[in-house]
């Protein structure tokens, strides 16, 4: 077992229902040796299921996250928050003791209106374009 100290990461977005959770799960997934990983919303709506759905198809298991506000997280500090949408970005709390802050956005798949295909595509692809980044992302 390793000795280093996983780093702190927070996601946020505005309902905590979408891109937030798909980036804590995908983070969680592919990068959780070295992160740990917590998602928030200013705003937070509860877990969409095509969120969900999007997740399972690449084998990654979001069901069993929660929805919660920002203000409700476990902890405080955290070597980086990464906001992933303006609103978030604009609402976001000070966080004393947090190494690193940056903005990342990305559409909000939950306001594509149209067919379940329709819809579902459009979390797909936020959930693509949140995978790249997060395996190119560097903490530091």
């Amino acid at each position: 077992m390793s000795n280093i100290k996983k780093k702190k990461v927070l996601f946020l977005c505005t309902g905590n229902s979408a891109r937030s959770q798909m980036a804590e799960g995908l983070m969680r997934h592919f990068r959780g040796d070295e992160f740990e990983v917590f998602s928030a919303g200013v705003e937070p709506k509860g877990m969409h299921p095509q969120a969900i759905e999007a997740m399972r198809e690449i084998g990654v298991d979001i069901s069993g996250q929660q929805s919660k506000h920002v203000n409700d997280l476990p902890i405080k500090e955290f070597d980086c928050i990464i906001t992933l949408c303006d609103h978030a970005a604009q609402n976001c709390p000070l966080f004393p003791g947090t190494g690193k802050r940056m903005h990342q956005g990305f559409s909000d798949p939950a306001a594509v209106h149209g067919s379940n295909h329709e819809v579902l595509e459009a979390f797909r692809k936020v959930r693509d374009e949140l995978k790249q980044f997060i395996l190119a992302f560097e903490a530091t």
